[in-house]
């Protein structure tokens, strides 16, 4: 097979490979670090033990996921030096600083701060443990921030030159590059798909208890969190996705005639689905909005963007080859990620809804079903997001955007390690795999046990465990007559 003498394409694989399975802890940690933030901001205005429980709850969820998160970036980061090697030389100037400001002035500031959360509840002050709480939420932002400041100047490269030797990129404005292009519309455009990922995490684990009939006022109060930060982070998605789709237009052309099939110059048309056919170079699908695309873009229906075959023929995207370019991979994940949103609007909807009015969902098993699997509509979103993001700029790994600096572009092909053999290669792909499975099913393990526990009390746990039905019985004895000793309470100090 081919791809088993290419070494490109299976460094290639083998960065998607760990991307891809990093970026399911992300976009949870840093959702649920949002959930987190409004628990312990209800605890802290309410102070009752229910709410108390449910912020010890979303910490122990939290912390799980971030720790696998923090491991499987490890190997990212070893990769630029390891399969990347040429990669790393080009960018070495330019990347050094926002890597160093995401380890330096964000991990260390979530990591100090969850610190605090696991460990001081009683120790500090009740409002430095909610500053604590939010700063955790605000580290991991933070962290991402950094990262697309990397990864966007690598899709629109500006503050640089090339070096006179040309064998890499010379910082020369160190907020031109920061703030390049595309940073403002990625940033909001991924932060906020990972809020949404955050909120249907919490509304599925408050389905999960409203299925099995437990936990159901922790349930309620979690799905009614979920569905409002959720339809307010999906209303904002509209328009930062409008924004980012707007600075591709502008600033990478072949990307955005990939996401649309376009292999002549035309007014693009804007497909609900649809499949390319590489060879006749066609779009075959049953429905389109002509200028649909156009409009979007630019806000008129007769805007005319170069197809693959022209922009082939210009100087900065002659290294495009039309034959070979990921057209219909790019296609399909990009409507993919638009058909997730779909179902995500339709999500959140009707669980606030259903929520909102009277708490019907509780008995909805339907619904609640369908809330149990939606976090998979904003997972699959992302992960088509990216791969859109990514395969897109193919074949550079540094695109020559339309603003960039002269002559600062670099193939994939020139970029990878040229030490590294295929078995090499290989080898690891199937050592990543087993050591990724087994972290997984560690995860889903540890997950699975704080869930099936739920938010507990402190009175819960104080309650002893005797032998058999005797201290079953005691506990419930315990709890039922709570409500009529309060009520007798209440009543002696009336006759009073």
């Amino acid at each position: 097979m081919d791809i088993f003498s290419d070494a490109v394409l299976l460094s290639r694989i083998q960065f998607a490979l760990t991307v891809a399975y990093h970026f399911i802890f992300v976009p949870l940690s840093i959702g649920l670090g949002l959930i987190l933030a409004i628990n312990e901001t209800k605890y802290f205005r309410s102070r009752t033990e229910e709410n108390a429980a449910a912020s010890r709850f979303w910490v122990k969820i939290f912390t799980a996921t971030f720790v696998v998160g923090v491991a499987t970036g490890i190997t990212m980061e070893f990769s630029f030096g390891t399969n990347w090697a040429d990669y790393a030389r080009f960018v070495g100037d330019i990347f050094g600083a926002p890597l160093a400001a995401e380890a330096l002035l964000a991990f260390f500031l979530e990591s100090v701060f969850l610190g605090v959360l696991l460990f001081g509840r009683k120790r500090v002050s009740p409002k430095f443990y909610l500053v604590s709480a939010w700063l955790v939420f605000i580290g991991s932002a933070l962290s991402a921030l950094w990262i697309l400041i990397a990864n966007s100047w690598m899709q629109t490269p500006a503050g640089a030159e090339l070096a006179a030797d040309g064998t890499k990129a010379v910082l020369t404005d160190f907020f031109a590059a920061a703030f390049n292009p595309s940073l403002y519309p990625r940033y909001t455009h991924s932060v906020d798909a990972v809020l949404i990922m955050g909120s249907f995490a919490a509304m599925a684990v408050a389905a999960w208890y409203l299925l099995k009939g437990k936990h159901t006022k922790f349930a309620m109060k979690t799905m009614k969190i979920g569905a409002v930060a959720g339809i307010i982070t999906s209303c904002l998605m509209i328009v930062f996705a409008h924004a980012s789709a707007v600075v591709v237009a502008e600033e990478q052309p072949t990307k955005l005639a990939m996401m649309e099939g376009m292999y002549e110059t035309e007014v693009p048309p804007l497909y609900a689905f649809g499949w390319v056919d590489e060879e006749s170079q066609k779009v075959i699908t049953p429905f389109s909005i002509p200028g649909g695309t156009s409009f979007l873009a630019t806000g008129t229906w007769d805007t005319e963007y170069l197809g693959l075959n022209q922009l082939s023929e210009t100087e900065k995207y002659g290294d495009l080859d039309p034959a070979t370019a990921p057209v219909n991979a790019v296609f399909q994940n990009y409507h993919i990620m638009v058909m997730m949103y779909g179902l995500i609007m339709v999500t959140v909807i009707l669980a606030l809804v259903f929520t909102l009015r009277g708490g019907k969902i509780k008995n909805m098993k339907w619904l609640q079903r369908l809330v149990l699997i939606s976090p998979v509509f904003p997972f699959i979103a992302i992960q088509t997001g990216w791969f859109t993001a990514e395969l897109g700029r193919q074949p550079w790994v540094v695109y020559p955007s339309t603003s960039g600096p002269e002559g600062v572009s670099l193939l994939t092909s020139a970029a990878s390690s040229q030490s590294v053999t295929v078995p090499e290669l290989v080898i690891t792909i199937v050592l990543f795999v087993v050591v990724y499975v087994f972290l997984f099913a560690a995860w889903v393990r540890i997950i699975g046990r704080f869930i099936k526990q739920g938010p507990v009390v402190e009175s819960e746990k104080a309650i002893p465990v005797g032998s058999g039905a005797v201290a079953a019985v005691a506990a419930g004895n315990a709890v039922d007559t709570a409500p009529e000793k309060a009520r007798a309470s209440a009543d002696l100090k009336d006759g009073e």
